[in-house]
C-alpha cells in the first residue's frame, strides 16, 4: 500500500510556481518538506526545484511494499502506470509514456532497455532512497531531451554533497501475502576521516502472485480436446496463482565523497541483478514449422500434437537483467567574473537483459539423445535459445552557474554515446548507435509579483543502424534447410537538430489564490525501436515494423491551473493541452488486413507498423479537501479526479489511454502514527483505438498505517501494515498490452520493518 496523504497530490500545472509549493508546503505536508523553494529550476539538484509536479518522500517509499517504479507512483494525480507483471511497471504522465516519459537516477537518465519493449523493467533501484520527483516544464528540459511527458527522478544521497554529521545503520525487513514474498534492506552511512561513505545492499524474492477468482482468462481449447482438459482447467480455477509472475532482485551501492566550502566531488557505483517471468509471450510459427506440417501426412501431425501440444504450457519463460553503473559528481564554487559556480557529473551505464525459455515438459518426454536429435533435424532447428539485449552508454555533462543579483541563469553543455544491441533467437532489431548532444540555457526572474521561468535547448541526435529483410525463396529450395539464405540488409542513419523551450508563469492572486500558466514546446527524436525494429516482438504478440524515415515529433503543450488553500481547506483544478505533431505510434493491423496477406501471416503474429498521424491529448486535474485539527494530529478528507483524452486528427482514439480516474481518501497524521485509507475508483475505458477492445472499471481499496517507536539513546523503529485490493477486485490495467493475460494482483497483506540506529 502506498501512503500518500491525500493532501500531498498537487495537480501538475499549479506546481509550477514557487506560491503554489510554498502555500502548500506551510499548509501541511512532510513530504514537500525536502524541496528548496527559495529559488528557480535552475538549480543543480532536482530536488531544489520550484515546480516538481509531485515530490514522494522517501520515508513514504521505504516505509512502503516493494513495487515497480510505476506502481510506486500510480496513485498520483495525473500519473499511472503501464504493467507487464508485478516486475515491470513504466510511468505514465497525462497519457505519455516510453520515450517521452523519462526515468532519471540523480538527475542522469537511467539508460536502460525499458525502450525496448513493453516487459522491460525500468532498471531504478528505490532501496534507501531520499525521493522521487516527477517534473514538467522548464526544469524537465534541464536534464534530458524530448520529455513531451515529463521525467520521473530518483534521488539517492549515494554521493552525499554535505557532510555525514551523524553514522547510522539501518537494517529493514518486508512481507508480502499475495506472492510469499519477502525482503531485506541493509544501509549505512557516515563519515570516516573526512570522507563521506554510503552503502546499500537489498535482496528480495517474490513468487507468482495470486489474482482474484475468475480473473484468469483461459484460452479455448478444441471440442475434440475439451474433455482431455476439464480437469486440467478445474485445477487451474483452483490455483489462482498467475504462471511466470515471480520476481527477484539484489542490488548493491556504494558511494564516497569529499566536502568542504569549495564544493565536492563523489564517485559512486551500483550494481543490480534482477529475474522475473514473463507472464505471457506470445506464439510464432517459424516458416519451417509451417513447411514441415505441411509435407507430413495427417496421421504424423496428430502424433506430433498428441506429444508435444502441451509442451508450451509447461514453458517457463523469464529474463534476467544486469546493471553495473559508475557515476562521478561534482562542483566547484568560483568567483570568476559571471561564472560563479561550475559542476559535472559522468555516468558509465554497462546493462544487459537477457530472455530465455526453459521447456520442462519438453526436457523430460526426450530424455533420449537419439529422439532429440531427430526431432531437432525434422524441425530443422533445436530448442529455442536465450535473446540478449545490452546497452552500454556514457554521458558526460557540464552545468556553468552564471547567478547574478537580476537573473538566475545556467549554461549545460551535455553528450551521450550509446549502443544499444540484441543478440539471439528472438532479435527483432539490428545493433543501434546513437549520439547526443545538447546546448540548453535556464533562467528564472520575479519582477511585478510575477515568477518567470524558461528554458532553452538546442539537440542534436544521431541514430545509426540498419533492418535486414528476408529475402524471398524459390519453393523448389524451400526444404533444403541447411542451405544457408542471405537476407538484404539496408544501412539508415537518422539525425536531426531541433529546438525546445518550456516557458512558466505564475501570479499571486491573493494570500489564498494562485494562479499558475505553463508553455512549452518539445521537439523527441524517434527512438531507435520506431526507427529501426522488424522482427517479432513476441512480448506484445505482434511482429512489429520501425520506418527509417519517420520525422521528428513535435509536442506543444499548454497548461493552465489554479489553487485555493486557507483555514485547513484546499482545492485545486489544472486543465492542459498538448498538441503533438507527427505523434509517433503502433497501429495494428485489423483482421482484414491480415487475412489479405495469408501466405505471409508474420507467424500468426498481428503486424503492427510505427506511424505518425498528428494527435492531440488534453484534460484535467482537480482536488479538493479539507484538514482536521484534532488533539493527537489532524485529519484529512479529500477527493481527486484526473482525466484524459487522445485523440487523433482524424476523430480516432490513441491507443492505450488512462482511463477516468477518482481517488477518495481519509488520511491521519499524529505524533509518530500515519494512517491512510484509500479507495481508487478507475472508470470503464470505451474509449479504443481502432482494433482495441474496452476495459472494464474497477475499485482498489488500499490501507496503511505506520508507527514510528522512538527511545531515548535507542534504535528508532518503524513498523508499517497494509493491505492492498482489500475487496480482492479482478482489475485489468487498459494501458497494458496485455491487459487480459495479467491481470492486477489480488488482496495482499504485508509487514513492513525498519530499524535506524
Amino acid at each position: 500500500m502506498k501512503k500518500y496523504p491525500a493532501i500531498t497530490l498537487p495537480p501538475m500545472a499549479l506546481c509550477f510556481t514557487l506560491a503554489s509549493l510554498n502555500a502548500y508546503a506551510e499548509d501541511q505536508t512532510d513530504e514537500i518538506e525536502e524541496v528548496i523553494v527559495t529559488s528557480s529550476f535552475t538549480r543543480a539538484n532536482l530536488s531544489q526545484i520550484e515546480n516538481p509536479l509531485h515530490v514522494v518522500s522517501g520515508e513514504t517509499i521505504n516505509n512502503g511494499l516493494t513495487q515497480s517504479l510505476g506502481e510506486s507512483i500510480d496513485s498520483l494525480l495525473g500519473v499511472a502506470s503501464n504493467d507487464y507483471g508485478a516486475a515491470v511497471g513504466q510511468p505514465i504522465i497525462r497519457g505519455l509514456t516510453g520515450d517521452r516519459v523519462k526515468t532519471l537516477s540523480n538527475g542522469i537518465v537511467v539508460r536502460d532497455v525499458s525502450g525496448l519493449g513493453a516487459d522491460h523493467l525500468n532498471e531504478v533501484d528505490l532501496a534507501n532512497i531520499e525521493q522521487i520527483e516527477i517534473v514538467r516544464g522548464p526544469s524537465s528540459l534541464l536534464y534530458a531531451n524530448g520529455t513531451s511527458g515529463g521525467i520521473v527522478n530518483v534521488v539517492d544521497n549515494a554521493i552525499a554533497r554535505s557532510n555525514i554529521e551523524t553514522s547510522s545503520l539501518q537494517i529493514g525487513a518486508e512481507t508480502q501475502t499475495v506472492n510469499d514474498g519477502y525482503a531485506g534492506v541493509l544501509s549505512y552511512a557516515g563519515n570516516v576521516g573526512g570522507v563521506n561513505i554510503t552503502y546499500t545492499y537489498k535482496d528480495g524474492s517474490y513468487d507468482n502472485f495470486e489474482v482474484p477468482e475468475g480473473a484468469i482468462i483461459h484460452a479455448d481449447h478444441d471440442e475434440e480436446h475439451a474433455d482431455d482438459h476439464d480437469d486440467e482447467d478445474a485445477h487451474e480455477e483452483e490455483n489462482r496463482y498467475l504462471e511466470n509472475s515471480d520476481f527477484e532482485v539484489t542490488s548493491q551501492k556504494l558511494g564516497l565523497s569529499k566536502v568542504g566550502e569549495w564544493g565536492h566531488v563523489g564517485i559512486s557505483y551500483a550494481d543490480q541483478k534482477s529475474l522475473y517471468g514473463i507472464p505471457f509471450h506470445g506464439e510464432h510459427e517459424d516458416e519451417h514449422d509451417e513447411d514441415h506440417d505441411t509435407d507430413h501426412d495427417d496421421d504424423h501431425e496428430d502424433e506430433h500434437e498428441d506429444e508435444h501440444g502441451d509442451e508450451h504450457e509447461d514453458e517457463r519463460i523469464f529474463s534476467s537483467t544486469e546493471s553495473k553503473t559508475l557515476n562521478l559528481d561534482g562542483s566547484f564554487n568560483l568567483d570568476l567574473g559571471p561564472l560563479n559556480k561550475l559542476s559535472f557529473s559522468y555516468r558509465n551505464s554497462d546493462y544487459g537483459f537477457t530472455e530465455q525459455h526453459e521447456e520442462g515438459a519438453h526436457e523430460d518426454e526426450h530424455d533420449d539423445d537419439e529422439h532429440e536429435d531427430e526431432h531437432e533435424d525434422e524441425h530443422g532447428h533445436g530448442e529455442e535459445g536465450p535473446t540478449l539485449f545490452t546497452n552500454d552508454a556514457d554521458e558526460f555533462r557540464l552545468v556553468f552557474g552564471l547567478d547574478n543579483a537580476v537573473l538566475n541563469q545556467q549554461l549545460v553543455l551535455n553528450t551521450v554515446s550509446e549502443d544499444t544491441s540484441i543478440i539471439g533467437a528472438e532479435a527483432f532489431m539490428n545493433p543501434v548507435d546513437s549520439s547526443e548532444t545538447t546546448l540548453g540555457y535556464y533562467a528564472s526572474k520575479d519582477f511585478a509579483g510575477f515568477s518567470l521561468d524558461l528554458g532553452i535547448r538546442i539537440d542534436r541526435t544521431e541514430r545509426d543502424g540498419s533492418i535486414t529483410a528476408a529475402e524471398d525463396h524459390d519453393e523448389e529450395h524451400e526444404d533444403e534447410h541447411e542451405e544457408a539464405h542471405e537476407d538484404e540488409t539496408t544501412q539508415h542513419a537518422y539525425s536531426a537538430t531541433s529546438t525546445s523551450f518550456a516557458l512558466a508563469l505564475s501570479r499571486d492572486l491573493s494570500d489564498t489564490l494562485t494562479l499558475n500558466a505553463g508553455l512549452a514546446r518539445v521537439n523527441r527524436a524517434p527512438a531507435a525501436t520506431e526507427l529501426f525494429m522488424n522482427g517479432p516482438h513476441l512480448a506484445t504478440g505482434r511482429y512489429e515494423v520501425g520506418d527509417p524515415t519517420l520525422d521528428t515529433e513535435v509536442s506543444t503543450n499548454f497548461d493552465l491551473g489554479l489553487r485555493y488553500t486557507a483555514n485547513g481547506y484546499f482545492a485545486s483544478i489544472s486543465y492542459f493541452n498538448n498538441a503533438v505533431d507527427d505523434y509517433i505510434y503502433l497501429q495494428d493491423e485489423t483482421e482484414d488486413e491480415h487475412e489479405d496477406h495469408a501466405d505471409d501471416d508474420h507467424g500468426g503474429l498481428t503486424l503492427a507498423n510505427y506511424m505518425q498521424s498528428d494527435a492531440t491529448f488534453n484534460g484535467y486535474e482537480l482536488e479538493i479537501g479539507k484538514t482536521f485539527d484534532l488533539a493527537t494530529g489532524s485529519v484529512t478528507l479529500a477527493y481527486a479526479r484526473d482525466s484524459v483524452i487522445g485523440e487523433f486528427d482524424d476523430g480516432s482514439n490513441v491507443p492505450r489511454i488512462v482511463p477516468n480516474r477518482n481517488l477518495y481518501s481519509i488520511s491521519y497524521s499524529g505524533d509518530n502514527l500515519d494512517a491512510q485509507l484509500m479507495l481508487k475508483d478507475v472508470e470503464k475505458q470505451t474509449k479504443v483505438a481502432a482494433n482495441g477492445t474496452a476495459t472494464d472499471g474497477y475499485t482498489m481499496l488500499d490501507f496503511s498505517l505506520t508507527k514510528a517507536f522512538v527511545f531515548p539513546q535507542t534504535p528508532t523503529v518503524h513498523v508499517a501494515v497494509f493491505g492492498n485490493n482489500l475487496l480482492d477486485e479482478v482489475a485489468r490495467n487498459h494501458t497494458s498490452f496485455v491487459k487480459d493475460e495479467v491481470p492486477l494482483p489480488g488482496r495482499n497483506f504485508g509487514f513492513k520493518f525498519n530499524m535506524k540506529i
